[in-house]
């Protein structure tokens, strides 16, 4: 199996439930860091890393710019803010313009991930209502990295995971339970 250094993870309209449902599954030894970029209301700055503290053993925490990585950390891309993956193991938050109508934009955070990552990075897309997140789980596969969408029948809104459906060859389909199930696994 392949030594993963990171776990990437997007999603929209119906992925609150789910990430809940993850984080809440991974325990306070998980050894990688997960980085979590959900579309949400951008002038509410307060009350999302907290809702989803509750439920995790692990920190969470919105990175600053220029932030070092952690392993077991649980990142969530600001309110508003574009997330990167810099080399050197750190974050970089920008306020160009939205992609896809979205900011902070999956296909940037994936895009930039797949270029540190390589084949140890894992992209998951979750249950959304566009079709950001489709070219940045295509970039996580072209640099080798795996590839997981949510099983778009057990999805709330399957546009983003029929998207990538469309736009590349995913290495797997999985149920929420599955996703739970593999990344206990590989952390």
């Amino acid at each position: 199996m392949v030594d993963y250094k990171a776990v990437m993870i997007g999603g929209s309209a119906g992925s609150f439930q789910i990430v809940t449902r993850i984080i809440s599954s991974l325990p306070k030894n998980y050894s990688l860091p997960i980085f979590l970029c959900l579309h949400r209301l951008k002038h509410v700055r307060s009350g999302f890393v907290e809702a989803l503290s509750i439920k995790s053993a692990l920190p969470i925490f919105e990175p600053n710019d220029k932030d070092p990585i952690k392993p077991g950390v649980i990142y969530l891309a600001p309110a508003n803010y574009h997330m990167y993956i810099e080399l050197g193991n750190k974050f970089s938050l920008s306020t160009e313009e939205p992609v896809n109508h979205s900011r902070p934009s999956i296909d940037l955070s994936f895009m930039s991930s797949a270029y540190n990552y390589k084949r140890k990075l894992v992209g998951i897309i979750l249950s959304g209502a566009n079709k950001d997140g489709a070219i940045g789980l295509k970039k996580v596969k072209d640099n080798g990295g795996l590839t997981i969408i949510q099983d778009p029948a057990e999805c709330q809104v399957a546009t983003m995971t029929n998207a990538c459906l469309q736009t590349t060859q995913v290495d797997h389909i999985f149920s929420t339970t599955e996703i739970i199930r593999f990344l206990n696994k590989i952390g």
